[in-house]
């Protein structure tokens, strides 16, 4: 082998790994964990969250169909002291069943003869909203773009790995908030468009080109700081809401959980409050959309028009300044460059002879 035959050989055995190993890291900067939440579908239904029911039947199913109608009837109530803020007539069994779309389970435990759950109710809102009194037409936000940001042991997060502030908005069901929002999944390319670094930009070009792709007029983030406080031990939560590319502040609270095991009820308490702080802001005129982040048509005033089309030239009337000066013709081109030969004088008439005598 010669002297540069061995140089290529090292070159390749150092390099060819080295590629491989860059590759793998594009690679798994890409696929990495899994990444991605779909929100839920959330329906115009009217929800009554956190219903417990502990009843007791001859068996397991019976004692399941009890406390779902069970539920019904404290959801009813609920949502009757919370549109009408008091108690309000009860409904029959059969009634209820013909206004209720679903019945989601939170958390249940069956026995052979008893069934302990915490469920939601979702109730028509056609159906129910008559009985309520309530109208289905209601002033909503501009769609804004929902950006929750978790700060766990000081690294944020935003899509990069799923987390349970994420898990908990994207199960929220925003029908019923004034604010319209536009959740991300965060899956596939949305996590490296999409990233805790991002609320540190002011570009209005980069935002505006994001807000774009999403459809929406601003941009609303609510983060979580994760503090525990040994392991095993209970754990805070403090949570800020901001919006805007200037990442403006809205409000703040903290809540607390005795274990790590009731961080997922501590989100989905935090994502409610959330909520209300925007809703808030937004009743106050505080949340409104970044002028500069729209882009306005100019408008020319008719004062401009009138003055223009005063300036412009009459129809047939030449402007000399606009009309170039008329185009010489061959014959005056040629007159220009050649002499003109003298004509030849008509020759001269003799004089008169005098006559003879």
């Amino acid at each position: 082998m010669t002297k540069s035959g061995g140089i290529w050989f090292r070159v390749a055995a150092i390099g060819l790994p080295l590629a491989l190993i860059g590759g793998g890291i594009v690679v798994a900067q890409i696929e990495g964990p899994k990444r991605g939440i779909a929100p839920i579908a959330s329906t115009g239904d009217f929800e009554v969250t956190g219903v417990s029911v502990n009843i007791t039947g001859k068996n397991a199913f019976e004692a399941r169909q009890k406390g779902w109608e069970e539920a019904q009837r404290l959801a009813w109530a609920a949502l009757w002291r919370k549109t009408h803020g008091s108690a309000g007539s009860t409904l029959s069994d059969s009634t209820l069943d013909g206004i209720v779309s679903a019945i989601v389970v939170q958390e249940e435990q069956i026995g052979p003869r008893r069934y302990v759950a915490k469920l939601g109710v979702l109730f028509d809102r056609a159906r129910a909203g008559q009985l309520l009194g309530v109208s289905g037409v209601q002033r909503r936000s501009a769609p804004l773009l929902l950006l929750p940001i978790t700060h766990n042991a000081g690294a944020p997060t935003l899509f990069e790995q799923r987390t349970s502030w994420q898990r908990s908005w994207a199960k929220y069901r925003t029908a019923d908030s004034t604010i319209d929002y536009v959740r991300p999944s965060g899956a596939g390319g949305e996590s490296l468009l999409l990233n805790a670094g991002q609320i540190d930009r002011r570009s209005r070009i980069w935002w505006r080109t994001i807000l774009d792709q999403f459809g929406a007029a601003d941009v609303i983030i609510p983060i979580a700081r994760i503090e525990r406080q040994w392991p095993g031990g209970p754990v805070i939560g403090r949570f800020s809401a901001r919006y805007g590319p200037d990442n403006k502040f809205l409000g703040s609270f903290t809540l607390r959980t005795a274990s790590s095991a009731g961080i997922p009820a501590m989100m989905d308490q935090a994502v409610v409050r959330m909520d209300q702080l925007f809703r808030t802001a937004l009743a106050a005129g505080r949340l409104r959309a970044d002028a500069s982040l729209v882009l306005e048509e100019e408008i020319v005033d008719e004062e401009d028009l009138e003055s223009e089309n005063e300036e412009m030239p009459v129809e047939g009337e030449a402007d000399p300044q606009l009309d170039p000066p008329g185009t010489p013709s061959l014959d005056d081109v040629v007159r220009s460059i050649v002499p003109e030969e003298p004509q030849p004088s008509p020759p001269a008439t003799p004089p008169a002879q005098p006559p003879r005598q």
